[in-house]
């Protein structure tokens, strides 16, 4: 769970350094002109020029003031529609994980503990944290959990793609949605964007185990971070889109929570009535390690008091006089 937070923290920081080295891009160039040189100009042309064209031309076939903005919510459905079955999955793969991780945690926990005793060898420790790889690997489970990286990864080309549409083309910029400009930075749309994904978070709490919620708590808090800090730093039409995002994603959360939860956690359950999980770890286990190191270590103070006898025994006998010596 750790590992999987770390790497989704850090697909933030990337695309947050992503949108922030494109607008540094147009800053070094007149207002609203491509770029034609370097990696900005390869990015420009595979993403951003074909949504700028396709955004425009749903424009102009809407019409009215308003038409950028329903370009960018097409957009954001179409990529939303083709992203949901893979968070979907992720989803499922991921509740499966967490049911089952929850049958291991007296085991998990007997390894917690056993670490924290104090005076503990270096072997000693190694053994006991071997221990927790075995128990997954031999339940056939994964330690990274279930939530991959490709939905995100989907989503950033679109995400820097908006924002290099509207950035380079001057129509764009000066459109607006109801309204609200999107070629500025827009704090209506940031702040509702943000609380969504606060939102699709506490509902992704519902009918967690408390662990596993204190486990979860840093992606609650990331994921809207991430929502306010790029959509404050880029141009209204990218708020609009991580608003659309969120609607989408409280929808796919409520799915998640009452419909594919409960059914996972039907399945696991029959599943563990028919395949019990292994029991790897008992205290039997943890004892055994430490009582096996501790008497070697004994049985190895011991051979060395033996040896520092057996050579103090040694020395007082070549001390001694010999009985030929006396007599002389």
């Amino acid at each position: 769970m750790k590992s999987k937070t770390k790497y989704f923290s850090l697909f933030a920081m990337l695309t947050i350094l992503a949108l922030i080295l494109t607008g540094c891009a147009n800053n070094s160039q007149s207002i609203y002109q491509a770029p034609t040189s370097g990696p900005y100009a390869w990015v420009f042309s595979l993403f951003g020029k074909p949504i700028q064209n396709i955004m425009l031309a749903v424009e102009h076939q809407i019409g009215g003031s308003n038409g950028a903005g329903w370009a960018i919510i097409i957009i954001t459905f179409v990529v939303q529609l083709i992203v949901m079955p893979l968070r979907l999955a992720s989803q499922r793969k991921m509740t499966t994980q967490q049911e089952k991780t929850q049958k291991l945690q007296p085991q998990m926990k007997l390894i917690q503990e056993a670490l924290k005793k104090p005076g503990l060898t270096q072997p000693q420790q190694m053994q006991i944290s071997q221990l927790q790889m075995r128990v997954y690997k031999d339940n056939n489970m994964s330690m990274m959990g279930g939530m991959g990286c490709l939905p995100l990864l989907i989503q950033l080309p679109i995400m820097i793609g908006i924002y290099q549409a509207v950035a380079y083309s001057k129509e764009l910029a000066a459109s607006s949605f109801f309204g609200i400009s999107l070629g500025q930075r827009s704090i209506v749309l940031t702040i509702i964007a943000t609380l969504l994904y606060v939102i699709q978070g506490y509902l992704s709490m519902v009918g967690i185990p408390e662990e596993q919620k204190k486990a979860m708590q840093m992606t609650l808090i990331l994921s809207p971070a991430m929502t306010f800090f790029i959509s404050i730093s880029a141009p209204g039409a990218l708020a609009l889109y991580f608003l659309v995002g969120g609607l989408i994603a409280i929808l796919q959360q409520v799915i998640t929570t009452f419909i594919i939860m409960p059914k996972v956690k039907k399945d696991v359950a029959a599943e563990l009535n028919e395949r019990p999980l292994k029991v790897v770890v008992t205290q039997e286990t943890i004892d055994s390690i430490l009582n096996t190191t501790t008497s070697s270590n004994t049985g190895n103070e011991a051979e060395k008091d033996l040896h520092q006898d057996l050579r103090a025994r040694n020395a007082g006998k070549q001390k001694r006089p010999h009985n030929s010596d006396k007599a002389v």
